[in-house]
């Protein structure tokens, strides 16, 4: 029994002992696989942190790579040009003298930091950047706590995010960089805020920000915003006035007093003006003394408020805006500048631009327009009426150039005081320019082609059919006076001003080749008008409202002078250079010369346009009888424009004379003639009379005006006078012999030609012009070769009994006078348009036509009841003169 116990306890331990060992084994075992489970994890979790270890250097290093390349793109930081950036640009007349501060739309005025009060100084500092004597440009507490706002922000959907800008920052944004919001300007800034907090000191800094923080509207810089709102300056501010400038930096149209919801309730500026005060109060910038009397003020609403109206026009906005824009645009081309640099340059670089206004010309032109009684034009029973803002209701615009330099001497965009920025007619308008675009799409074209002559004979009668449907069915073109004279030369037919010889020679020459000359010219046409012959021929522009064409008398100036200098036209010139703030030359100006026509064809243009001045309607642009001078009148169709464009040896000038909303005008064209006569007067006194100089290359002939060809002794005979001698580009002069005129034998007492049948006592010997389809109401159709044959029977006369002997005068000094005829008194009302020279004819037996002869002296003021005598002669080839007198009579209404 004892050996059994003894073996059971044996093997009892044995168990125990193998159950231990079999545990020890399977606790090894577990331990073992959660060793190798550890092993794993701390595996992964080296990886992990490996790969986000590497991410993050490569996340940096592209950061710093992309903050690298922005900060590549930063503009130069020229310390010189922020000090000096209040400096405002100027504009100067030709002879240096100052015509206006550069025109903007930031109203600043500098004021030295050592004159503002400290209460201002300390107010920005307070509100806007509190370690601003301690930081380096940037505020690393300041971004970070902006950081952790804009996290909560974006936590709950709020996207107001905080700037955290420094004062040093927002220099930069005012004044080197833009407001645009992106993380490329933000780096650039902060990279630039560190570069100027090395180079300026802290009151610099200061000064700059001062000078250049907008506070609402156009107002720039504390000293401005001061006179805006308490008008005073800025070293006169108070505490309170101080701290609600400071106050309105961030928003100002929101917490400005002016803002119609704070004059109703002003409790937003008042609060941001307590947040002012006490942050002064708690940065130690003011005492608590000095901190509650000021904030019991500011709750009683103590501030006077005394809002300034800045006036935004310049004294010579009209001449000036264009000089600008003419400035950015060069500075863009040569610098490569942005619009927002060049804007910053003008508005901030202190340039001292020179422009080419003659500022006395200047004055006396606008003088001139200003005063209604030089305009010639009845309505509103010839005074002026005005619109809501006090601008003359009838407008007219000017400019005078020397068109050798494309210097432009004058240029006035409208008529009375009108509000900045108004249109500027002179540069900016686009009108129909109406007859100005004869000797300029038309004539010129033709003559410079050789395609025509200035002797060129041109049918002045009824459009053919076959031309007007071409171009629209029906089409019935008249002259201005309704009046028809059959063949007439092109230099004539300009004098004259003959609409239907226009539209005949711009179908001649083709509508492409009047377009491309228009063009070179500076003229505009939108589609409409590109294939118009209403347009090319006639200056009828379609002028439509949403696609406006036409021109101005800044682009007929231009296009005018083109005729004095040899056939180029000189692109105008505002300026003749630019210097900036430290009087390094930015800008040289040269006028661009195209070439439009030849010299020669240039040189007969111009010799052609005395025409108008010498003997139409363009006399009244008449101001010397020494100086020449050469235009164009221009009246639009339903006469909504008025023009005169020409030209002196010295100077081209247009006027246009008209109303904005395209009324229809009472009168002639002639107004705008008289005004033209009146500004250049001025403009050449001391001026010796001299010429413009032939170019080589011109020849002279003679030429019959009927058939363009060399005269015949016919053409002589011609009772009109058909013979003159004209200008040619040499190889254009005529070689062949006139074919128009030919003598027949006619009936004089019907006209017809003489058959077998005429009694020899009727037959006559004439001279007659042959013209196929002659139209009856041409004034030649009388001069016409007849086509009827004479059928009639006549007896012969009885004989006269016999008259005694009467002495015959002595005919031994040549023929009779001439005569002059429509010479009769009349009548007319107060404000009724008087033309001199309507109905008057003069003729002569051997001369023909002598109407272009007449010399008129005396002058009738219609403006005045009264009498007034206007003296009329002619004088023949003979020498003998003839000489009328009437009278005309102006009564009341």
């Amino acid at each position: 029994m004892a050996d059994k116990k003894n073996f059971n306890q044996e093997k009892s331990q044995a168990n125990v002992k193998n159950i231990k060992t079999d545990l020890k084994n399977n606790t090894n075992i577990s331990s073992s696989k959660k060793n190798k489970k550890q092993s794993k994890f701390m595996k992964f979790l080296k990886k992990m942190f490996l790969i986000i270890f590497i991410v993050g250097i490569l996340t940096v290093t592209v950061a710093l790579g992309y903050v690298f390349a922005i900060i590549k793109t930063s503009p130069e930081l020229d310390v010189n040009a922020i000090a000096n950036l209040s400096e405002q640009s100027i504009l100067l007349d030709s002879s240096g003298n100052l015509i206006d501060n550069l025109p903007t739309e930031e109203i600043r005025t500098k004021i030295d930091i050592a004159a503002m009060p400290n209460n201002l100084k300390n107010a920005y500092i307070a509100i806007e950047d509190e370690r601003f004597y301690k930081h380096k440009g940037i505020d690393i507490k300041r971004i970070l706590g902006a950081v952790y706002r804009d996290v909560i922000n974006i936590v709950n959907g709020n996207k107001n995010l905080h700037g955290a800008s420094t004062l040093t920052q927002q220099v930069i944004k005012n004044t080197v960089l833009t407001n645009e919001v992106s993380i490329n300007r933000k780096v650039k800034e902060i990279y630039l805020a560190l570069k100027l907090e090395k180079k300026l000191s802290k009151d610099q800094i200061l000064s700059q920000y001062l000078n250049t923080i907008p506070l609402g509207g156009k107002v720039y810089g504390v000293e401005e915003a001061a006179k805006y709102y308490f008008d005073k300056s800025a070293k006169d501010l108070t505490l309170i006035e101080s701290a609600y400038i400071a106050g309105i930096t961030q928003a100002p149209s929101f917490y400005s007093a002016y803002n119609e919801n704070n004059i109703a309730d002003p409790v937003e500026y008042l609060d941001r003006t307590k947040t002012v005060l006490m942050k002064m109060r708690d940065l130690k910038f003011i005492t608590l003394e000095e901190y509650n009397v000021a904030y019991a003020d500011v709750n009683e609403n103590k501030f006077v408020f005394s809002q300034t109206v800045v006036d935004y026009r310049l004294k010579y906005e009209w001449f000036v805006l264009p000089a600008v824009e003419q400035v950015k645009k060069d500075l863009k081309e040569k610098y490569k500048y942005t619009d927002d640099e060049v804007s910053k340059l003008m508005l901030n670089g202190g340039l001292k631009i020179h422009t080419t206004m003659d500022k006395k010309l200047q004055d006396s032109t606008q003088n001139i327009l200003n005063e209604r009684s030089n305009i010639a034009n009845n309505d509103n029973g010839g005074v002026d009426a005005f619109d809501e803002n006090g601008v003359p209701l009838l407008q007219s615009s000017a400019v005078v150039m020397d068109y050798r330099t494309g210097y432009v001497k004058a240029l006035i965009g409208g008529r009375g005081t009108q509000p900045a920025h108004s249109l500027n007619r002179a540069s900016d308008a686009l009108r129909p320019i109406a007859s100005n675009t004869k000797p300029l799409t038309v004539y010129g074209p033709a003559i410079d082609t050789k395609i025509m002559t200035a002797a060129t004979p041109i049918d002045d009668s009824p459009l053919p059919t076959s031309i007007a449907n071409q171009y629209q069915p029906g089409w019935d073109p008249h002259n201005y006076d309704y009046k028809l004279d059959g063949f007439i030369s092109s230099r004539d037919a300009i004098t004259w001003s003959k609409n239907i010889a226009s539209v005949i020679t711009e179908h001649t020459i083709g509508l492409k080749t009047g377009l491309a000359y228009g063009e070179k010219l500076g003229i505009k046409y939108n589609a409409a008008s590109a294939s118009s012959i209403a347009a090319l021929a006639l200056g009828e522009q379609n002028n439509a409202a949403d696609d406006l064409d036409g021109g101005n008398p800044l682009i007929l100036a231009s296009a005018f002078g083109t005729f004095g200098n040899n056939g180029n036209r000189s692109e105008p010139v505002f300026y003749t250079k630019v210097e900036d703030s430290t009087g390094k030359v930015l800008l040289e100006s040269n006028s661009e010369q195209i070439p439009v026509f030849s010299p020669q064809a240039a040189y007969i243009m111009y010799d052609i346009l005395k025409g108008p001045v010498d003997k139409a309607d363009g006399r009244f642009a008449k101001f010397s009888n020494t100086m020449p001078i050469s235009g164009k009148t221009g009246t639009s169709d339903s006469t909504t424009d008025w023009w005169f464009s020409g030209l002196t040896p010295y100077y081209s000038a247009s006027v246009w004379v008209g109303y904005d909303n395209k009324y229809k005008m009472n009168g002639y064209s002639s107004a705008a003639g008289k005004l033209w006569a009146q500004i250049m007067a001025p403009a050449h006194e001391g001026l010796e009379v001299t010429e413009i100089e032939k170019p080589d290359g011109i020849v002279t002939a003679s030429v019959c005006k009927d058939s363009g060809k060399k005269p015949t002794n016919l053409c002589s005979h011609d009772p009109r006078g058909r013979v003159t001698t004209e200008m040619f580009i040499a190889g254009t002069e005529p070689t062949a012999v006139c074919d128009v005129h030919v003598t027949a034998k006619v009936n004089k007492s019907n006209n017809k030609l003489a058959s077998d049948n005429t009694p020899k006592w009727l037959i006559e010997d004439r001279v007659f012009i042959r013209k196929p389809n002659a139209s009856s109401a041409a004034s030649d159709y009388k001069y016409t070769l007849p086509t009827q044959r004479d059928d009639s029977k006549s007896e012969a006369p009885k004989p006269e009994a016999p008259k005694p002997d009467v002495p015959k005068p002595d005919q031994s000094n040549g023929n009779s006078a001439p005569e002059l005829n429509g010479i009769a008194d009349r009548s007319i009302k107060v404000g009724e348009t008087f033309d001199p020279i309507a109905g008057v004819t003069a003729t002569d037996k051997e001369d023909g036509d002598l109407t272009s002869k007449i010399v008129i002296s005396g002058t009738v003021d219609t403006t005045a009841p009264g009498s007034y005598k206007v003296n009329y002669s002619v004088t023949d080839s003979k020498n003998k003169t003839v000489t009328k007198q009437k009278i005309i009579t102006v009564t009341a209404n």
